[in-house]
């Protein structure tokens, strides 16, 4: 893991990351009642800046949360945390508390104060050896809460799945719900069933992920099918082709799955048209407004 870029953004005030400080009554601290976004950075240039701030402020409204800014407001926040941290590439995680109040109380929600946090920290490499053999899954039962779609930092369930791929000398948990499909722990899955990307539909279930839809627009785009639809465990496990993405790596094959190769064992062929649509349209944005 990477050192985090030295200055953050808390409160109204770019500070040094290392000295900010929030109160340890902050309700993020005592009941995780919070929610954040990760957004990726290139060439300075904020990527799906509208998306992401739209599932923030969705996010908050299923909080009982007002959005804290405009996107205009926010969109200084982002480009001070890009300039003052050296520009180029980078990832930003923003963080919407509900505040510290002088005491721990469940309920009612107070209206006081949010806490706004944000830091900059650079993208984690995807190696050569990753996009060329690809990387390898576990599956495991989901044990995260019912409201998934909420991007909350409650996030111990993931955390401790994550930790299987770990175990396993993996890259990604891949997580099962009543014999079917959800999502990876940090990730969102895609798989390829006759030439057809599928991924699950949106529900309380799934995050509904800034990657997996610049996947679907991108598969449109060049004529590849795609469909929200269930997938099974074993669909799962029988399909052509796997592959994981996220707003910090893009998108990545899954060529091993418990132990067993996905497909001819390689990346496939539809991932590999995904990946270069992506890059594609990386290059496209660069120098085009984010906001």
């Amino acid at each position: 893991m990477a050192a985090p870029f030295p200055i953050a953004y808390l409160n109204g005030e770019f500070v040094p990351l290392q000295d900010a400080r929030v109160s340890p009554l902050d309700r993020a601290f005592l009941y995780a009642d919070s929610v954040y976004e990760v957004m990726p950075v290139y060439d300075g240039r904020v990527f799906r800046f509208r998306e992401h701030f739209d599932r923030l402020d969705r996010s908050l409204g299923e909080l009982r949360m007002r959005p804290v800014h405009s996107r205009a407001e926010w969109a200084t926040i982002c480009d001070g945390l890009v300039a003052r941290n050296g520009g180029g590439d980078m990832y930003l995680y923003v963080q919407v508390t509900r505040g510290a109040e002088f005491g721990r109380n469940h309920a009612p929600l107070p209206d006081i104060e949010r806490t706004v946090f944000a830091f900059a920290s650079a993208l984690p490499p995807v190696t050569q050896e990753r996009l060329e053999r690809g990387v390898a899954a576990v599956t495991a039962e989901d044990t995260r809460w019912s409201r998934c779609d909420i991007k909350s930092t409650a996030l111990l369930a993931n955390v401790m799945l994550k930790q299987l791929a770990v175990d396993a000398n993996a890259a990604e948990t891949i997580l099962i719900r009543d014999g079917m499909m959800m999502e990876g722990a940090s990730t969102t899955v895609h798989v390829v069933l006759d030439g057809e990307i599928r991924t699950p539909p949106k529900s309380h279930s799934i995050l509904p992920g800034t990657t997996r839809d610049v996947v679907s627009e991108l598969a449109m785009r060049n004529g590849i099918p795609f469909q929200a639809a269930p997938v099974s465990a074993e669909q799962l496990r029988t399909a052509s082709e796997v592959f994981i993405g996220a707003a910090t790596i893009g998108t990545l094959p899954v060529t091993r799955l418990d132990g067993h190769p996905v497909g001819a064992g390689v990346p496939g062929p539809v991932w590999k048209r995904i990946h270069a649509a992506l890059e594609s349209y990386k290059r496209e944005l660069a120098g085009t407004p984010a906001y």
